[in-house]
């Protein structure tokens, strides 16, 4: 609700970047004071020296002052001492930094980025306090003019106190916020509907004490909170912390206070006044922006690693035969990433893909018919899918059905029996004939399904066309969970020269496999082994001989350390190849050299020889 002209308090808003100011305008337009605007802190200290300010919003970076020497100047000043100050932060404050901006004054932060309803709501409740003050400042100026009055004064004042107070409740429930006091001479804590609100707890059952409220405190996070609070209580000095809460019914939650001291005129604390926020949900979406940044690094090197691959695996006779052929599985590539972006990387449905695929043959109503019910395919098995279907619509677009005008294909799945069985049909194929030499294309999709998605693919070559089954696991074409980290504080030994040449390969990527495979043949090394998935890993890790393994990180969901620990053990070494920065890996292999994707083969050529080369190098 907008107040009255005559209520209004002067909110100034002090940053050097313009945008930001019409940004934090907008924000508390709604509140219906009058906003002032500082584009630096000379300005900022103007306004102050010729209008009244009740809440000063100031950045802590700024070009001229930064927000610590501003407020430092406008506290100096005998009008400002109790100006409320909230200190706006894009950038994250050490605890040091919290400290010295309370010392300037500072009633609270804000960091960036903003969220509305809680700025509002801070900026409300400082504005209540300011005119709140004033109002009793008036109201005290009304008493001395008025003595045969001051009972209905008094009552006056103490109406509008508590509209001002069912206010401030207002503003704190909004903001998902609470408040909360300690009186010493009682040692006891008073909290309001909001406090017991954040906490799940009913306030006729539970009685707030310093006991109590410790027993709600996550332990971890006691220790760091005990002494700043102790500090508090013995010399006033206000403070702000994060911690996290155990609710009822054993919810975690985030939540942040804001506290401030009432010293008597001896100097010493006589009560503490507190402001909690739940910011569980600020807590998990920066927990989910930090994951999504390292997912989208993970996605981008590997696609790089499998164009990469597709670089490196096409053969031609000519140019122009190469460059088609690169183009086309790029393409594939490409079409399975925009579905996989419309979904936000959740998955991609089987039929768009296939469409896709397809689209570029269907030159009438009966030259392709697809069906099959709904399926939908994780990330990982929307990429590798791509490109299988597009090396099995090129074989037919130049050897089969889609090469000829008679020519027709008919494509239909179905589940049974826990798999996704997927039926390729090709007619009216005048000459048909099995292939003499297996090529790039039909590698591709052997590895892609039988390695890659442990399923089956069977030919049949019928006298008017290709008859292509395939059975492939549900559970691996549906699978989307990403890997988690765990860790044990067991020892891992750094890469050594192994002695011989045998290597075993652990990569869920078919193509990327497959070139590391023909790499290290072209440098002499024999491949004992090249599996895609955890338990196959294990199991050769513990049966076969071989003298150093390349491991990658995430197995489709999985991740690799299992086998990395039977290597431990076995004293076999190893190295690291992902997607992943080197930071997501466990603690406990931080000694383990790590080959970043896409590949570089100078790097792969001395790969058992680095020991004394950086831990981790990108191509």
């Amino acid at each position: 609700m907008t107040n009255p002209a005559q209520d209004q308090v002067n909110i100034l808003l002090v940053d050097d970047q313009p945008a930001k100011l019409l940004s934090y305008e907008a924000i508390l337009h709604g509140l219906g004071e009058n906003i002032l605007k500082a584009t630096s802190g000379r300005e900022a200290l103007e306004y102050l020296l010729k209008t009244e300010v009740a809440v000063v919003l100031l950045d802590v970076c700024m070009p001229d002052l930064d927000g610590f020497q501003l407020a430092a100047m406008i506290r100096e000043h005998p009008r400002f001492q109790k100006t409320a100050m909230i200190f706006i932060s894009a950038i994250h404050l050490s605890e040091m930094d919290r400290l010295r901006g309370y010392e300037m004054g500072a009633v609270d932060y804000v960091p960036v980025p903003v969220i509305p309803e809680v700025l509002r709501a801070k900026v409300k409740i400082f504005a209540e306090l300011y005119r709140k003050t004033r109002e009793l400042e008036r109201l005290n100026e009304d008493l001395e003019r008025r003595v045969a009055e001051r009972t209905a004064e008094l009552e006056s004042s103490n109406a509008q106190l508590l509209k001002s107070e069912q206010r401030r409740s207002l503003a704190l429930a909004a903001g998902n916020m609470g408040s909360w006091n300690w009186e010493r001479s009682t040692n006891e804590f008073s909290w309001d509907e909001g406090q017991y609100r954040i906490f799940g707890l009913d306030p006729n059952e539970f009685k707030p004490t310093a006991e109590s409220f410790r027993a709600l405190i996550h332990p971890d996070d006691w220790n760091d909170l005990a002494p700043t609070f102790m500090q508090l209580m013995e010399k006033g000095e206000p403070f702000q912390a994060e911690f996290r809460i155990r609710r009822p019914d054993d919810e975690a939650c985030w939540c942040v206070t804001s506290a401030a001291a009432t010293l008597n005129s001896a100097g010493e604390v006589v009560r503490i006044s507190g402001v909690m926020t739940n910011i569980t949900e600020r807590k998990q979406a920066e927990e989910r922006q930090t994951l999504l940044a390292s997912e989208v690094d993970h996605r981008a090197r590997n696609a790089l690693a499998i164009v990469q691959s597709i670089l490196r695996l096409t053969k031609a006779d000519t140019v122009q035969a190469y460059a088609a052929a690169v183009e086309g599985r790029i393409k594939a590539l490409s079409h399975a990433h925009s579905l996989l972006s419309q979904s936000r990387w959740s998955g991609a449905d089987f039929r768009r893909l296939l469409d896709e695929e397809l689209a570029p043959y269907k030159l009438g109503p009966d030259k392709i018919r697809i069906e099959g019910p709904d399926v939908h395919l994780g990330p990982a098995a929307a990429q590798t899918l791509a490109l299988t279907l597009h090396e099995m619509a090129t074989n037919a677009a130049k050897y089969g059905a889609l090469s000829t005008a008679t020519g027709s294909l008919e494509v239909v799945w179905a589940v049974e029996k826990g798999d996704l069985v997927v039926k390729w049909t090709e007619k009216g194929v005048p000459s048909v004939h099995k292939p003499p030499i297996v090529g790039l294309g039909t590698r591709i999709i052997k590895q892609s399904i039988d390695a890659q998605l442990g399923g089956q693919m069977k030919n049949e070559w019928r006298s008017d066309g290709l008859h292509c089954v395939l059975h492939i696991p549900l559970e691996k074409v549906t699978n989307s969970t990403g890997a988690k980290r765990q860790g044990t504080n067991a020892a891992a030994p750094a890469v050594k020269k192994i002695a011989g040449n045998r290597v075993l390969i652990v990569e869920d990527e078919s193509l990327v496999a497959m070139e590391l495979g023909e790499c290290l043949r072209d440098m002499g090394f024999e491949i004992v082994g090249s599996v895609s998935n955890l338990d196959d890993a294990k199991e050769i890790a513990v049966q076969k001989d071989f003298d150093g393994a390349i491991l990658d990180i995430n197995l489709a969901g999985q991740l690799v350390y299992p086998v990395a620990d039977i290597l431990v053990k076995r004293r076999k070494p190893f190295v690291f190849v992902t997607g992943y920065r080197a930071e997501a890996i466990d603690d406990r292999f931080k000694d383990i050299f790590v080959l970043q994707k896409p590949i570089d083969r100078a790097l792969l050529a001395g790969l058992f020889e680095m020991v004394d080369k950086p831990k981790y190098m990108s191509a």
